[in-house]
């Protein structure tokens, strides 16, 4: 067999079959895929990561887009189409304020310990709410501190992105879009916290850049 056969035996299927391939695995799985994932599923030689921009492309304006939660991806219905896949439901489990607040500190604070959301809540945080929330699978234990005990950490998952349709952490509303949207009053935030100065390079009061307008 000559070099020009071998290499044709063996070479990568072309883009646009690539991207065909990506379109079925993603089509067809319920959570969301990584690249490193794909890689493993396509034929050598393949580069999922090009054929997850132009399929990207493919899809905007249509009724679903190719998104990335986290660092994986998935189809997920268009933003403005949403109220037509909303359904009656009964809820049979709602978070507690508790846990709300909770989870809210730790979206916009990752990672944070325990102590840290006692401290901006005011109040202990019972195991109760914790759980809950790990059993939701919206948050998940991060890397210890480096500091006496060595606490441990929590942080937002890839579930919780997905579920209210962000990329990453960063992509979190900020307080004015909270306020506008009529999700926060005006009245201080827990721990005395307020909203950083727009002017200011440095986070305030311990606040992530998450929190940064």
């Amino acid at each position: 067999m000559n070099d020009e056969a071998e290499r044709s035996l063996f070479a990568a299927p072309v883009m646009a079959e690539q991207e065909r391939m990506v379109e079925a695995i993603l089509f067809a799985t319920a959570e969301p895929v990584t690249v490193a994932e794909l890689v493993s599923r396509l034929p050598l030689g393949c580069d999922p990561a090009e054929a997850l921009a132009h399929l990207r492309r493919r899809y905007e304006g249509r009724g679903v887009r190719v998104v990335k939660v986290g660092d994986a991806w998935a189809f997920r219905t268009a933003p403005d189409l949403g109220h037509l896949m909303q359904k009656e439901t009964v809820e049979t489990r709602k978070l507690s304020r508790a846990a709300i607040e909770t989870l809210a500190i730790i979206a916009y604070h990752q990672p944070c310990t325990r102590a840290e959301i006692e401290e901006i809540r005011g109040v202990a945080v019972s195991r109760g709410t914790v759980d809950q929330l790990l059993e939701m699978e919206w948050i998940r234990f991060g890397r210890r501190r480096m500091t006496p005990g060595r606490p441990i950490t929590f942080v937002v998952t890839e579930p919780f992105l997905d579920h209210f349709g962000l990329e990453s952490a960063r992509d979190l509303p900020g307080l004015k879009e909270l306020r506008a949207a009529g999700l926060l009053d005006n009245r201080a935030l827990p721990g005395g916290l307020t909203e950083p100065d727009p002017d200011e390079g440095e986070d305030v009061a311990g606040q992530s850049e998450l929190f940064e307008d």
